[in-house]
Order: C-alpha cells, then sequence, then structure tokens
C-alpha cells in the first residue's frame, strides 16, 4: 500500500482492502458510520483506553476513495465529527501589557485543558487569533496547556499533538527503520503550537515553560491516554525563529526539513525550511522508541 493509505500510523493491507471491498458489494446500503464502525471492531482498531477508532478507519476509506479504488456510499448528513473545520468564536481576554520579571508573576498556573471547556475555548481563540500559524483544531493525540499567572492573566499556550509521520532527520537521530517508525510514532509528540502572547514580555518565560510542560507530559499522556510518551519535536521555521529557548530548555537540534508539505504528494509544493529539534523525555529513550 501507498502512504496514501496509511492513517495514525497503520497502513491498510491488501485483506483489509478486500474486505472493504466485499462488505460494500454485500449490503450496498450500508452506511459510512456503519461501514467504519463495523471495520474498526474486525481490525481490532481501539485506542489504548479502549475506545473504537472509527474515524481513523473513515480517514483512510476516505483516501482510498479520493485514489479511485473503492466508492463509498453517499454522506447522509454533514458530519458533526472534530474531523470538521468547526468555526471559533471570539471569547474576550485581557490584553494589558505585562512586562515584568519570571519571579514576578509566579507562580504561574499550568493547566492541561482538554476537559475543561471554557478554558479551551480561551486556548483556542488565543492560538487562532494571535499565533502565525492560526488554529482550527488540533491533530490525533494531543495535549493542550493555557497558561496563567498569579493574578490569572494568560500569558501562553502550549498545544502538542500528533508527531510527523516522516521526518529524515528525526529519524536518523532516533535509529528508526521504516517498519518500527510505522510501530512507534505515537510514542513522540510533536510541539505544534507554542506562543507567548504578544502584549507579554516576561524574560526567560519560553524557556521555563518548555522546561516546566516537558517534565509533566509523560503523566498527562499516561492519563489521558494510557500509554507512554518517550520524546517531543517541533519544528522551528529558520526565517522567522532562532530556535533559542527550545535550545536553552535543553532541546537538540538534529537537522532541519527540506521544505515539503506533509500534504505534498507529488513533491511539487516548497515550504519555508524548518529546523528539527528533538527532547527526550527518558535517558533510554532509543532504546524504547528503536527495539
Amino acid at each position: 500500500m501507498s502512504d496514501a493509505t496509511q492513517d495514525s500510523g497503520r497502513f491498510l493491507s491488501e485483506g483489509q482492502l478486500g474486505r472493504t471491498r466485499e462488505l460494500l458489494g454485500q449490503i450496498p446500503e450500508l452506511s459510512r458510520w456503519k461501514l467504519s464502525r463495523q471495520l474498526a471492531r474486525e481490525w481490532e482498531w481501539y485506542s489504548p483506553t479502549g475506545q473504537l477508532r472509527d474515524m481513523a478507519v473513515r480517514t483512510a476509506l476516505l483516501k482510498l476513495e479520493k485514489l479511485g479504488q473503492i466508492v463509498l456510499p453517499p454522506p447522509r448528513c454533514v458530519s458533526p465529527n472534530r474531523m470538521r473545520r468547526k468555526q471559533l468564536h471570539e471569547v474576550e481576554h485581557q490584553c494589558t501589557a505585562i512586562e515584568d520579571t519570571l519571579s514576578a508573576v509566579r507562580p504561574l498556573q499550568i493547566r492541561e485543558i482538554s476537559e475543561h471547556k471554557n478554558d479551551k475555548a480561551l486556548f483556542e481563540w488565543l492560538l487562532h487569533r494571535y499565533h502565525y500559524l492560526g488554529y482550527r483544531s488540533a491533530v490525533g493525540m494531543n495535549l493542550k496547556f493555557l497558561v496563567r499567572d498569579r493574578e490569572e492573566r494568560p500569558l501562553a499556550c502550549l498545544l502538542f499533538s500528533s508527531a510527523a509521520w516522516k521526518c529524515a532527520s528525526r529519524d536518523e537521530f532516533i535509529g528508526w527503520s521504516p517498519p518500527i517508525r510505522e510501530q512507534r510514532i505515537n510514542w513522540i509528540t510533536n510541539n505544534s503550537r507554542f506562543l507567548i502572547l504578544p502584549w507579554v514580555e516576561i524574560g526567560c518565560l519560553a524557556s521555563h515553560l518548555l522546561s516546566v510542560v516537558n517534565r509533566e507530559l509523560r503523566e498527562h499522556w499516561r492519563k489521558k491516554y494510557g500509554q507512554e510518551l518517550y520524546a517531543v519535536e517541533t519544528f522551528v521555521e529558520r526565517e522567522r525563529f532562532s530556535g533559542t529557548c527550545y535550545r536553552a530548555a535543553n532541546w537538540q537540534r538534529v537537522g532541519q526539513t527540506r521544505g515539503r508539505s506533509r500534504q505534498d504528494r507529488w513533491r511539487q509544493m516548497q515550504v519555508p525550511i524548518k529546523d528539527v529539534y528533538v527532547k527526550s523525555l527518558d535517558r533510554k529513550f532509543r532504546a524504547y522508541l528503536s527495539k
């Protein structure tokens, strides 16, 4: 199978493709929802916490249809799931300039907000409004951290989401072959967004937050997903940023990207080159990730 039929660290085998075609032929009135759930159960696609991963199956089926390998039944309604790009609404927040020392604004309140509706709405709006890449939704497994100071004023947002499927310099640094990477990709995460709010000027805040949050990542990951986490990666657009805060927090620069996007199937899309940084969360991370 080609990479286009890979989703969430899995490939569809020829047998799985054949079974999909068999069901579509036997029960043409089967809805996309029922088809995805039946295949997920047959293939035993479950999350580490035991949830049926029918949406991962649905994503793979949509890719197969786009490639012309299957024809799905027409959608019966507009999907309400999280894969849709949702419309974000403005959330009121304080924008008064904060220029101070780190000690003056401590203790910081660093909260993982996945299960907190009010904090989640603010977190998403801040990233959408102030991060140069914007924000619509997180990719795959993720953790969201909202940082406030001692007076409850928002200071920063950190988002950790699914790791990049392929990255040559990262894979070489870890010691990954393609088959091992396929099995272990969910054991690392990507710091896909890091935002210090534009009116906040606090020396050493960025590197401090990276250090503190890195120490808490594994515990939050286990609690939310029931599995281990051994390393974190990030990609720093070198024409915009120097990566100083990552180096100060003991992240290691392991190389750079080739200027291609994960959506670039035909290798024609040129995007900004980014420096690749990796932070280990366990001193034996290579042994766990590559064995």
